[in-house]
């Protein structure tokens, strides 16, 4: 069944080779911003540090002549280019209010799963990642996630009923890889006020059997008055340990005005092969006003490397201000 859905997929996607709208749009929006943030903790005092970011995002739609509308997608982003120069996610798509959306991302695409895999606290690991001290220790990647690579489809259904709908997407396998390709099916629901759940999960094929399995996402959040509540879990299983964990998270924001919010998060990430858990706590809070946002964090990291060694524990602070445009 699997194989043939995949097929279907194929034969889908090589009829939508080249579409011609009428009457369309193009727009251009972005963002920049300016940033300093510095990282301490034994053997490490990484200083302080300036960065800017910015990016473009070009988007042209129109419609067809048989009332579907097809929309372009082309990101200039300087920090995360697509092979190291300016050019990053791009992606052309297909809706109707019948059929929902069809995207196909030659770049920057998201899976069933990756499509919701930003934790409850907001990605706290990631302010570590790949950090490394005097002592040799190294932090990996706390969670484990399954994104696509290039070329990838991911659909979206209309509502199937008040605030419910369904997602899929599917990632080729490439050439000579030796690796299949990828399923993945999520469901979301957000038809109670102030209430939002999705739930989705992704084939995970590699060149053993070992390292295949899946990666499932489940995030939910309530928001009451000023106050909203996020919890989030994220799972890859695998019959490898080192390749297999699970990450759970939750956070509660409260909006003090409409300009000024803060945010407590929390994160803790399980690794199959090891007994230690990370543990990564953080508060933030930003100030808006117009198209202009001020932003401030501290975070505090135990355990990064999912050992107990105190060269593990690791501090982070960061202030920017950013600016849409």
């Amino acid at each position: 069944m699997t194989n043939f859905k995949k097929v279907g997929l194929t034969a889908l996607a090589a009829s939508l080779v080249s579409v011609s709208a009428h009457a369309g749009s193009l727009t251009a929006s972005g963002t920049a911003s300016m940033n300093t943030e510095g990282h301490s903790g034994e053997n490490l005092n990484a200083g302080t540090t300036f960065s800017m970011a910015n990016h473009v995002i070009l988007s042209g739609s129109g419609e067809l002549d048989n009332g579907m509308v097809v929309s372009l997608k082309f990101e200039l982003d300087q920090g995360d280019g697509n092979g190291g120069g300016p050019f990053d996610s791009h992606s052309v798509s297909l809706s109707s209010d019948q059929m929902g959306t069809l995207t196909f991302a030659g770049h920057g695409g998201s899976s069933a799963s990756s499509k919701i895999d930003t934790t409850a606290a907001g990605d706290l690991w990631d302010n570590f990642d790949q950090l490394a001290n005097s002592s040799g220790v190294t932090f990996p990647d706390a969670i484990i996630t399954n994104a696509p690579g290039n070329n990838a489809f991911f659909y979206s259904s209309p509502d199937l009923m008040d605030g419910l709908n369904v997602t899929a997407s599917y990632t080729p396998s490439a050439a000579n890889s030796g690796v299949g390709g990828e399923m993945g099916y999520g469901i979301n629901f957000s038809g109670y006020e102030g209430l939002s759940i999705s739930y989705a999960t992704t084939e995970v094929e590699a060149t053993t059997e070992a390292l295949s399995g899946d990666n499932t996402v489940m995030k939910a959040s309530y928001a009451f008055g000023p106050v909203t509540l996020a919890y989030s879990v994220s799972e890859q299983d695998t019959d490898t340990t080192t390749a297999s964990g699970e990450s759970t998270s939750y956070s509660v924001a409260y909006t003090i005005t409409d300009e000024f919010s803060v945010e407590y998060g929390s994160e803790t990430h399980e690794l199959d092969s090891s007994g230690t858990d990370a543990e990564i706590d953080g508060i933030s809070a930003s100030f808006t006003s117009g198209g202009m946002t001020i932003s401030a964090s501290m975070v505090d990291g135990e355990n990064l490397a999912f050992g107990t060694a105190s060269t593990e524990d690791v501090e982070y602070w960061s202030l920017g201000a950013s600016f849409a445009f």
